[in-house]
C-alpha cells in the first residue's frame, strides 16, 4: 500500500523535488537509455502525484489542467521505480492520478501520450487509442483519450 501526496510546484520541499527529479532521471534517462530534456518548464504548471512505500518515493506522475499541455486535461511522466514494479502500484498510481484530475480540475476527459508498450495497461483504465503511433524522444508513443 502506498501513501500519496499531491503537490503543486511551490509546495515541494527541496528533498521532495530532489527525489522526484532523481526518480525521473533514473527511469527515463538511465533505464530507458534516452537522452532528452526532462526539465522542460512544465513542472511549474503541474499538479504532482507522489507515491511512497514507507518513506521511499516509488511512484510519480504529473497532471495538467486543460490547455496546459493538451486541449484536454492530461498527465505524464508516469513512473514506478523498478524495484517496486511487481506490486501493482502502476494501477494504484493511475487511479490516484485520475482522482487528482477530477478533484483538482473537475475534469474526466483526459488525453495522454502513452508509450506504445503500455497500450493494454491504459486501456484497462478506460483509455482508447486515437490516431497512429509516433516517435517521441526516440520511443514509440500513441495518443490515448479517456
Amino acid at each position: 500500500m502506498l501513501t500519496w501526496k499531491r503537490l503543486s510546484f511551490t509546495d515541494f520541499s527541496i528533498e521532495e523535488l530532489y527525489d522526484v527529479l532523481q526518480l525521473r532521471s533514473e527511469v527515463f534517462v538511465v533505464e530507458q537509455d534516452c537522452a532528452y530534456q526532462d526539465i522542460d518548464g512544465k513542472d511549474q504548471k503541474a499538479l504532482h502525484i507522489l507515491g511512497y512505500k514507507e518513506k521511499e518515493l516509488v511512484a510519480y506522475t504529473r497532471c495538467f489542467k486543460p490547455n496546459d499541455y493538451f486541449k484536454e486535461a492530461s498527465f505524464g511522466r508516469v513512473i514506478i521505480k523498478e524495484s517496486a514494479r511487481s506490486y501493482g502500484f502502476g494501477h494504484d498510481l493511475i487511479k490516484e492520478t485520475l482522482a487528482a484530475i477530477k478533484d483538482g480540475y473537475d475534469e474526466t476527459t483526459i488525453r495522454i501520450s502513452a508509450q506504445t508498450y503500455l497500450l493494454k495497461f491504459y486501456e484497462s483504465h478506460g483509455f482508447t487509442q486515437e490516431g497512429e503511433g509516433y516517435l517521441e524522444d526516440g520511443i514509440p508513443h500513441v495518443n490515448m483519450v479517456k
